[in-house]
């Protein structure tokens, strides 16, 4: 299986043969092309032109995060698999108001639905959630009612915001408390690790979207402008409850994260790199671990769901079979 490999030391990047090598002061680490999914670089990484024309013809994208933790950009190689046809299809869809409202329907629909059943997961392990998770289901009542991508995003961020409240209940520690959303910089640990996963988790969707038919830069819930990329937003919502809540609820029940990973910087709260490193070992832990997918009768990895997920957007936008977000059953 192909992995991810995360660059967090500073260093120089380097095609030598036909594998990578990753020379730092410690020393040289040779990376068998063949074995990479993707790289995403937290650290100083010095490349040449010789290794983006390798990572090119390989198929390989190269994600930067800045010392905070934020995504700063992607090296998107020649595209190999985008099909005019399709990408017409996409824009297409985009352009009808009625079915590009349809597909961003079934974003929030998937997203929502996922929280209830993260939600109902620790209600049935004793968490006091009633409340939140009657009020949410009110809410995804009432989606089809909703008539526009403006208002379906404000209710989307209402029940993202009502959810997060629930994230005191489940987590009941003081050094991760949830007070209000903040982003860039975050105001508390908190924050920090929601921004953090979900950052990786849009370049992990970005990667997949590379190796379909569809263009990243048409979405249909975020609004295709001037911002690089939107699909890869609009498919992350769906997976961010299943995937990254609950890795962070993991990692801070069982103490893999505490409040002393953590420290003040430019204004906001940056997570310390042993604790950058620990969390993006789990998440790919995660993104390993296979379920059971009632559709094709066998088990599959969180990170093949998301292909899959795109495949199907594909399939709806070419009149083929009507799309349905996928809902965790556990």
């Amino acid at each position: 299986m192909q992995k991810t490999i995360y660059i967090f030391s500073d260093g120089a990047l380097q095609r030598q043969g036909n594998t990578l090598c990753y020379k730092t002061p410690d020393g040289k680490r040779f990376l068998p092309v063949e074995d990479i999914q993707e790289i995403i670089v937290f650290g100083e990484v010095e490349c040449n032109k010789k290794l983006l024309e390798f990572l090119s013809q390989n198929e390989i994208m190269m994600h930067y995060f800045n010392h905070y933790g934020y995504y700063m950009g992607t090296f998107y190689p020649r595209e190999h698999y985008n099909s005019g046809f399709v990408i017409l299809k996409q824009a297409e869809c985009y352009l009808d108001d009625e079915r590009r409202m349809e597909l961003a329907r079934n974003f929030v629909r998937g997203a929502i639905l996922n929280i209830l059943q993260v939600l109902k997961y620790y209600y049935k392990r004793g968490v006091s959630l009633r409340e939140t998770i009657e009020r949410i289901e009110a809410t995804e009542n009432l989606l089809q009612k909703v008539p526009n991508i403006p208002e379906l995003m404000a209710l989307e961020g209402n029940v993202r915001e009502t959810y997060y409240q629930a994230f005191n209940a489940i987590l009941n520690n003081p050094d991760f408390t949830f007070e209000k959303r903040s982003r860039r910089p975050p105001k508390n640990n908190l924050n920090t690790l929601i921004s953090f996963g979900n950052s990786i988790l849009y370049t992990i969707v970005l990667s997949e979207i590379y190796k379909t038919h569809m263009d990243p830069r048409i979405g249909f819930l975020h609004a295709t402008n001037f911002r690089r990329f939107s699909l890869n937003l609009d498919v992350a919502e769906i997976f961010k409850p299943i995937i990254i809540d609950r890795l962070i609820f993991t990692m801070v029940g069982t103490g893999m994260v505490t409040g002393k990973d953590f420290e003040k910087e430019s204004g906001g709260i940056i997570l310390k790199d042993k604790a950058r490193k620990r969390f993006v070992e789990e998440l790919d832990k995660r993104l390993r671990t296979t379920i059971k997918h009632r559709s094709v009768g066998r088990e599959v990895s969180y990170r093949r769901l998301i292909r899959m997920e795109i495949y199907k957007i594909e399939k709806h936008i070419m009149g083929e079979k009507e799309y349905k977000p996928f809902v965790s059953q556990w």
